[in-house]
């Protein structure tokens, strides 16, 4: 049985759709990802699915309660890390673990989370004092000080350095391997595609395609690119005849070959027959980011989930 399951569910602000017949189920210990634009829904899905909304059409079940008939119960189940996560700037660290740990019937020992988060040295620092980072390790802290089945996350990372992004990485990878199901909001493509399992790509409140990130890759069939600055002339049409070759461009002394199947071997062993040297040399692969944008585009043709 999955873990959430999301069926037909509808949410609207006035004139506004925010959610149009979202559909998607999360298996247990799974990060499944939900990314979108800016604007796309999904926060508003998050917050039905945490009982926080509630949605105009369609059901929810987590962990089979409903989130707003239920909410009680559910609150032992599910750690939360919103959006506007804060606290007041002069709580302590371990003020807020303590205070958290007493909402739940059977909390973790807070004590432990400090160690374990890296925040025992922070202990007394006040919340007003920590950087991003220390923030948000104890944000995840926070959410899992009740031990729960599900970790919903929603754009942990926005805000952060690149070191600090890496690093609540790190965490949420050592959260899934305690066999914690993660749910987590994010629009960057570099942390979907490392932390996630599945993704459901929402696109104007609507469910674009829900696959693992290569099978979104997969999906949109985008191109591999080879750019190189030949060494000598070569014609167009000598590389646009290769097998797997579907379009040359070029830009100045830069050629640009797209194309499928094994596009490096193909070029450079055509260029070496007419000794021609393919300087700085690079190969540009299909990834996340490719999909997202065609999955996205308003003018693109929709992928089924």
């Amino acid at each position: 049985m999955p873990v959430i399951e999301a069926t037909r569910v509808r949410k609207q602000y006035g004139d506004h759709v925010a959610l149009r017949d979202v559909s998607f189920s999360v298996e247990r210990g799974e990060v499944f990802g939900i990314l979108g634009p800016n604007g796309a829904g999904k926060t508003t899905l998050v917050e039905c699915v945490e009982g926080l909304r509630k949605p105009d059409g369609g059901t929810i079940e987590v962990l089979g309660l409903d989130p707003l008939r239920e909410r009680r119960t559910l609150r032992q189940k599910v750690g939360i890390q919103l959006q506007e996560s804060a606290l007041p700037d002069n709580m302590k660290v371990w003020e807020a673990l303590d205070l958290y740990s007493s909402f739940y019937s059977d909390p973790a020992d807070w004590r432990e989370l400090l160690d374990e988060w890296g925040l025992a040295e922070k202990r007394n620092a006040r919340f007003g004092k920590l950087s991003g980072g220390q923030k948000q390790r104890l944000f995840i802290a926070l959410a899992l000080v009740g031990k729960p089945e599900i970790a919903v996350l929603d754009e942990l990372t926005t805000g952060l350095d690149p070191q600090a992004r890496h690093e609540t990485w790190k965490l949420i990878e050592s959260v899934k391997a305690k066999g914690v199901t993660v749910l987590l909001v994010t629009h960057f493509m570099e942390e979907a595609e490392r932390l996630c399992d599945r993704i459901a790509v929402i696109t104007r409140g609507t469910v674009s395609a829900i696959d693992t990130p290569q099978g979104l890759v997969a999906r949109v069939g985008a191109a591999q690119k080879l750019l190189f600055r030949p060494s000598a002339p070569v014609e167009d049409a000598v590389l646009a005849g290769l097998t797997g070759v579907t379009a040359v461009q070029r830009t100045g002394d830069l050629v640009e070959v797209s194309g499928n199947g094994d596009l490096l071997q193909v070029v450079t062993s055509a260029l070496a027959r007419r000794d021609v040297v393919p300087r700085d040399l690079r190969m540009e692969t299909p990834n996340l980011e490719d999909a997202f944008v065609a999955l996205t585009d308003s003018d693109a043709p929709r992928v089924e989930a």
